[in-house]
C-alpha cells in the first residue's frame, strides 16, 4: 500500500485533487487507493498525513468524532519542530474551524450554493449531521430544488460546534469528487470557478438546443470526468427512464454546477469527437461574452415545443432560436387574421376567440398577453394566468410562454398536479408576472384561502375554454369570478379571454337552441364577444388546411370462434353468481340476480356489471361468516366478468390474439395474488379452454376484416407519400396496446415504429402514461422521422398542436361535434386526409349528424355577433342571475359532519380493518390508522417502485392481512420518523356500527366523518 504524506501547500505521492486533476482517477468510497498484489488481502484505506506546526495559533485537537486520533512521531526533515498530528477521515488530521475559517465559509456560501449537490455527500457527514437534518436536506432538494438544499446545508454545516467538523467536509467534498470546490476552499481561492461562470450562462442560453441536438449517452463517457460519479449514474438512469432530452437536461443540469476548471474544453472535445452540430455554438475561448451563435435555418429548428406551433408560419421561427440575446428579439410578425382574432380582446372586453385548430391561436395569445402587459402605467403591474387542463398541453404552453416572455424581461412559473406538491402556489403567483396552472391548482387554493381572490389577477385566460360547464374546473374559477361580480364586491375583477376551436351546440336541435347554449358558454366566461375570423377568411383558408373526410364501413368478422368460447366461459361464470343468489332466496337484492339476455363484449354489460359489483360489495346477512365468504365469491365472479366482457370488446376491433394475451396477463396476476378455491376453480375453467383459444387465435382465417381495411389505407397513404405522418385515436388504452402490437408485428406496417399517447389517469387495468413518458412520445412524433404513427386515446383530441400531421384515422372513434373538430384539426399539413373506418353504421350517421352541427354552430356564432353588444351583454348578465340562484339554492345545504364512530371492512373479503376513530388525517389529504390491532390486519409487500413525494418516502404496499384476500389497502411509507400506513377509502366498506348499514365512497372528500389530524406526539405515546 502506498502511503502519501501531505503538508499544506505541498504533496507528495499520487493523490489528492492535483493528481485527479493530472488525469488520475479517485479510488472508489471503500476501496483501495494503492496498489495491492494479486490475492492479496483488501488494502486499508488510502491514508494522508496533514501536519500544522506549534506556535501557528491551531493547538492539537482532541480526538474527532471519527475516533481516529493519535500522535505520530515527527516527519522526516523536521525533528524536533514540535510537529503534532491528528488523523481524520482516510487519515487525514482533523482541523479545528477557527473563527476566520468561518467567516470564509460564509463569505464564500455563494459558491457552495452554485456548484455542491449536498445530497452527493450526506453520507460522509453523519458524524455531524443527525438524522432529521440529512432528511431535511434530501426533502429541500425534493421539494425547493438543489441550491435550496445547498443552503439549507451550509446553514447547517456553519451552526456546527462539534470538533472535526470542517476537516470532515472538506474530506468529503474530496471523498465525492468535488475537487475543485476542494482545493478552492482550501486555500480560499475561488477564480478557477469564477472563470467558468462565462461558460455556465452560455450553457443556460443554449440548454433549449442542448436537449435536442446532443444524445448524451454518446458523450457522456467523454465527460465523465468533469461530473461526479453519482451525477453520471444519475443522467444514465433519467435516460432510460425519460428518454434522451430528458437526459440531455440532466447533463445540462450537472455541467452548471461542476467545479472542473476543464469542463467547457472537454465537452467541446466531446462534441467534435462525436461530430455533433452543437460543437459549432459552443464557443469555449469566448464563454458567453461576445459569441455568435450560428442562424439555424428553418429546415434546421428542432426545438420541438417551439417548432410545432410556428412550422406553417417560417417568418416566426425566430422564437425558438433561443440563442440571441434579449435585446435582439424581434416582435412577433401576426397575420392579418389574427390580429383580428386578438382586437376584442386587446381592448380589454371579456371575449372567447373561436377559431380552427392549426391557426396560431397560441400566437394570438401571445400578443394579448403582451398587450396586456405592457399597457399598465409605471408603478403597476399586470399579472396573467393561463389554464391548460391536460399536462402535455400544460408542458406545451409553459414552454412556449417562458421562451417567449423571460427574453423579454417578465417572468414565468408554470404549476400542475405533477408539481403542485413541491411548490408554494402563492408565492409562485406573487413572483411572477404569468403563470402557467392546470386549471385545479386554483381551485384549490382558492377553496383554502392560499389565493385568496381571483383580484389578485389582470388577465384569465383559458385554454380550450368550452370545457366551462358543469363541474370542471373552469367553471369553479368562474364560479368565484362570478360570485364576486354579482355580490357587489369593490375589489377588481381580471379580464377573461377563452379560446377554443368548437364552442359546442350541445342537445342542440335547432339554431335557437343552439344560439342558447354559446350564451350559456358565454355567461360563464362572462364573455361580451365572440371573436371569429371574418374580414381575412381568404387568408386563413390559406393557412389552415382541412383534411378531406372519409367514412369507411367494414364488415365485422363472419364466424367468431374466440367469442362463442369467451362467451361460454362468462355464461358459465354468470351461472356460478346465480346460484349464490339461489342460496338466498328472498335476501338477494332486487334486480341484482338478472343475469340472462345481456350482450357480451358490449360497454352496456361492462356498466351493468359495474352496478352488480357495487350492490355486492355492501350486502349484508347477520352472520358475518357467511356474508363475507358471498361477498367475496361475488367480488371475484364480477371482476372474471368484467375482464372477459374487456377481451371480447379487444377481439372485435383487434387481433383474438391480443385479447388472449390481455386475458393470460389478468389470469397470471390472479396465480400471485390471494388465489383461493374460487379463484382456482375460475382459472381452471378458462385453462381448459385455453388451447382451444390458441388454436382459434392463430388461425389466419379469423383475421379481423376491420385490421385489413386499416392495413390497406395506411399502405395506400404510405405509397402515395412516404413522409406520411399519421395520428390514430382509439377508445381505450387495451385497444392503444393492442394496435401498437398489431403494426409492430406486421411485416407491411412494422416500417411505422408506432407511439402511443394515454392519459395519466389511473383506471381498472393500468396507472396510464407518467407526463416524462407523455412528454417523450410527442417529442419523438414530433422530432424522429422514423416514428411515423401515433397511437392515441382522447388525450391528444384537444390542444397539443402536431403541425406535421397529415393523416387522422378514427378507428371505432366519435363523439360530439366538439371532438370531431378537434380530432380533424389534428391533420395539419398540406393535402391532409381524416378517415372514420367502422362496422358500426349508426357511429357514421353519429358523425355527419356532428357535421351538421358544426354548420349550425357556425350559422348561431353569425347570428349572435350581429345582435347589438348591450343586449348581448344584458342576455348574457340574465342568464348568470339565474345560474347563481340555482347555485345558491343548491348550496345552502351543507353535508352533516358525523361523529359516530364507524368500521372499515375490506371491500373484498369484508374481513375488519379499523375503526374510524383511528383515523387520522396527514398533511391534509392522506390518511393513516393509529394504534398496534390494524397492524395485524394488513401484510407488507415492497413498493415496485419506490419513491419520494413531499415529506413521505414510499416503502410497501400494504395488503388484506387474510391469505384468501390480499386486496390492495394502499402503502407504507416513511414520514418524517415514522413508518405509517396510508390508506385508500376505495378499498374498503364503511359499515354503521348501531344499524350495520354498509356505504362505499370512491374519495375521502365524499366520506363526512370527524377527520382527526395527525399528531406526532400521538405516535410518540
Amino acid at each position: 500500500m502506498k502511503i502519501t504524506k501531505q503538508f499544506p501547500g505541498v504533496l507528495w505521492g499520487p493523490s489528492g485533487p492535483a493528481a485527479r486533476r493530472a488525469g488520475q482517477r479517485r479510488p472508489q468510497r471503500g476501496g483501495s487507493g494503492g496498489e495491492v498484489g494479486r490475492g492479496a488481502a483488501p488494502a486499508a484505506p488510502r491514508l494522508q498525513f496533514r501536519f500544522s506546526l506549534s506556535g501557528c495559533g491551531s493547538p492539537a485537537a482532541p480526538p474527532s468524532a471519527r475516533g481516529f486520533g493519535k500522535s505520530l512521531p515527527d516527519p522526516v526533515g523536521f525533528k524536533g519542530s514540535g510537529v503534532r498530528v491528528r488523523l481524520g477521515l482516510a487519515g487525514r488530521p482533523a482541523a479545528v474551524m477557527t473563527a476566520e475559517q468561518r467567516r470564509n465559509l460564509h463569505a464564500f456560501g455563494d459558491y457552495v450554493r452554485k456548484t455542491l449537490d449536498p445530497t452527493h455527500i450526506l453520507s460522509y457527514m453523519a458524524p455531524w449531521f443527525r438524522d432529521d437534518m440529512v432528511q431535511y436536506v434530501q426533502a429541500e432538494k425534493n421539494n425547493k430544488g438543489t441550491m435550496e438544499a445547498a443552503s439549507l446545508f451550509l446553514r447547517y454545516l456553519l451552526e456546527l460546534q462539534e470538533e472535526g467538523w470542517f476537516r470532515g467536509f472538506l474530506d468529503a467534498l474530496d471523498q465525492a469528487g468535488y475537487s475543485g470546490l476542494y482545493e478552492a476552499i482550501e486555500s480560499w481561492d475561488f477564480q478557477k470557478i469564477e472563470k467558468l461562470e462565462e461558460h455556465r450562462a452560455l450553457l443556460r442560453r443554449l440548454q433549449p438546443v442542448f436537449k435536442t441536438r446532443v444524445n448524451p449517452k454518446d458523450i457522456l463517457p467523454d465527460i465523465s470526468e468533469c461530473l461526479i460519479d453519482q451525477e453520471c449514474e444519475e443522467i444514465i438512469q433519467v435516460c432510460s427512464n425519460k428518454g434522451l432530452m430528458a437526459g440531455a437536461e440532466k447533463m445540462v443540469e450537472c455541467l452548471l454546477r461542476s467545479d472542473k476548471e476543464n469542463w467547457p474544453k472537454t465537452l467541446k472535445l466531446a462534441l467534435e469527437k462525436e461530430e455533433s452540430v452543437f460543437s459549432e455554438l459552443w464557443t469555449v475561448e469566448q464563454g458567453a461574452k461576445g459569441v455568435e451563435t450560428k442562424d439555424l435555418g428553418d429546415e434546421e429548428i428542432e426545438t420541438s415545443e417551439i417548432q410545432i406551433f410556428y412550422k406553417e408560419e417560417p417568418e416566426y421561427q425566430n422564437l425558438s432560436q433561443n440563442s440571441s440575446p434579449p435585446s435582439e428579439v424581434a416582435p412577433l410578425k401576426i397575420r392579418n387574421y389574427q390580429l383580428e382574432l386578438a382586437l376584442p380582446a386587446k381592448e380589454g372586453k371579456n371575449t372567447i376567440i373561436c377559431a380552427p385548430t392549426g391557426c396560431g391561436k397560441t400566437l394570438v395569445s401571445l400578443l394579448i398577453c403582451e398587450h396586456h402587459l405592457k399597457k399598465f402605467p409605471q408603478g403597476r403591474k399586470g399579472k396573467v394566468v393561463f389554464f391548460a387542463i391536460h399536462l402535455p398541453l400544460y408542458e406545451q404552453q409553459k414552454s412556449v410562454f417562458s421562451q417567449y416572455f423571460e427574453r423579454r424581461g417578465y417572468k414565468v412559473a408554470g404549476i400542475s398536479g405533477a408539481t403542485s406538491e413541491n411548490v408554494v402556489v402563492d408565492q409562485i403567483v406573487e413572483n411572477n408576472d404569468i403563470i402557467i396552472l392546470t386549471p385545479q391548482i386554483l381551485v384549490n387554493s382558492l377553496k383554502d384561502g392560499t389565493i385568496p381572490s381571483l383580484s389578485v389577477f389582470t388577465l384569465m385566460m383559458f385554454d380550450e375554454c368550452h370545457n366551462t360547464s358543469k363541474h370542471h374546473p373552469y367553471n369553479m374559477i368562474m364560479f368565484n369570478y362570478l360570485d364576486q361580480k354579482l355580490g357587489g364586491s369593490s375589489d377588481p375583477l381580471p379580464q377573461v379571454v377563452g379560446l377554443t376551436a368548437s364552442v359546442g351546440v350541445g342537445d342542440a336541435k335547432n339554431r335557437d337552441e343552439a344560439m342558447e347554449h354559446i350564451c350559456k358558454l358565454c355567461a360563464s366566461l362572462d364573455a361580451s364577444v365572440i371573436s371569429t375570423v371574418k374580414d381575412n377568411l381568404q387568408e386563413l383558408t390559406e393557412v389552415v388546411y382541412k383534411p378531406e373526410k372519409n367514412f369507411r364501413k367494414v364488415e365485422s368478422r363472419t364466424t367468431d370462434g374466440f367469442k362463442c368460447i369467451i362467451s361460454q366461459l362468462m355464461r358459465e361464470t354468470e351461472s356460478l353468481a346465480k346460484s349464490i343468489f339461489d342460496e338466498l332466496g328472498a335476501v338477494t337484492p332486487e334486480n341484482l340476480s338478472r343475469f340472462q339476455n345481456r350482450d357480451f363484449g358490449t360497454q352496456k354489460y361492462e356498466q351493468w356489471i359495474i352496478a352488480v359489483q357495487k350492490a355486492c360489495i355492501v350486502f349484508q346477512l347477520p352472520d358475518k361468516a357467511e356474508e363475507s365468504r358471498i361477498c367475496k365469491a361475488l367480488y371475484l365472479y364480477t371482476s372474471h366478468l368484467r375482464k372477459y366482457n374487456d377481451a371480447l370488446i379487444i377481439s372485435e376491433h383487434a387481433r383474438m390474439k391480443d385479447a388472449l394475451d390481455y386475458l393470460k396477463d389478468f389470469f397470471n396476476n390472479v396465480r400471485a395474488a390471494g388465489f383461493d378455491e374460487t379463484e382456482q376453480d375460475l382459472t381452471r375453467r378458462f385453462e381448459e379452454k385455453l388451447p382451444e383459444l390458441e388454436s382459434v387465435s392463430m388461425d389466419p382465417s379469423n383475421e379481423n376484416p376491420k385490421l385489413k381495411d386499416l392495413c390497406f389505407i395506411l399502405q395506400e397513404e404510405y405509397h402515395l407519400n412516404p413522409e406520411t405522418r399519421t395520428i390514430l385515436f382509439v377508445k381505450t388504452r387495451a385497444l392503444v396496446d393492442a394496435l401498437k402490437k398489431w403494426i409492430e408485428e406486421n411485416p407491411k406496417l412494422s416500417f411505422l415504429k408506432p407511439g402511443i399517447l394515454t392519459g395519466r389517469g389511473k383506471t381498472t387495468n393500468n396507472t396510464g402514461m407518467t407526463l416524462p413518458a407523455q412528454k417523450c412520445a410527442l417529442d419523438a412524433f414530433r422530432t424522429n422521422g422514423d416514428n411515423k404513427i401515433l397511437i392515441a386515446t382522447s388525450v391528444a383530441d384537444e390542444g397539443i398542436d402536431i403541425a406535421q400531421c397529415n393523416l387522422v384515422i378514427l378507428y371505432e372513434y366519435v363523439g360530439n361535434v366538439i371532438k370531431m373538430i378537434q380530432t380533424r384539426g389534428r391533420g395539419r399539413a398540406k393535402g391532409s386526409k381524416c378517415f372514420l373506418l367502422t362496422s358500426n353504421a349508426d357511429v357514421i350517421e353519429k358523425e355527419k349528424m356532428n357535421m351538421y352541427k358544426e354548420k349550425m354552430m357556425n350559422d348561431s356564432i353569425l347570428s349572435l355577433q350581429a345582435w347589438d353588444e348591450a343586449i348581448f351583454k344584458e342576455k348574457v348578465c340574465q342568464i348568470q342571475i339565474h345560474e347563481k340562484s340555482i347555485r345558491d339554492s343548491q348550496g345552502k345545504a351543507k353535508p352533516v359532519l358525523d361523529k359516530k364512530n364507524k368500521k372499515l371492512l375490506c371491500r373484498k373479503c369484508k374481513a375488519f380493518a379499523c375503526y374510524t376513530a383511528d383515523i387520522r388525517v396527514v398533511e391534509e389529504c392522506h390518511y393513516t390508522v393509529v394504534g398496534n390491532a390494524f397492524r395485524e390486519c394488513f401484510v407488507c409487500r415492497s413498493h415496485p417502485k419506490p419513491k419520494i413525494f413531499g415529506s413521505f418516502e414510499k416503502k410497501a404496499k400494504i395488503y388484506c392481512a387474510r391469505e384468501d384476500c390480499s386486496h390492495d389497502w394502499g402503502i407504507c411509507v416513511k414520514y418524517k420518523t415514522f413508518e405509517i400506513p396510508v390508506i385508500k377509502i376505495e378499498s374498503f366498506v364503511v359499515e354503521d356500527i348501531a344499524t350495520r348499514v354498509q356505504t362505499l365512497y370512491a374519495k375521502w372528500r365524499d366520506f363526512n366523518f370527524e377527520k382527526i389530524p395527525f399528531d406526532a406526539a400521538e405516535m410518540s405515546n
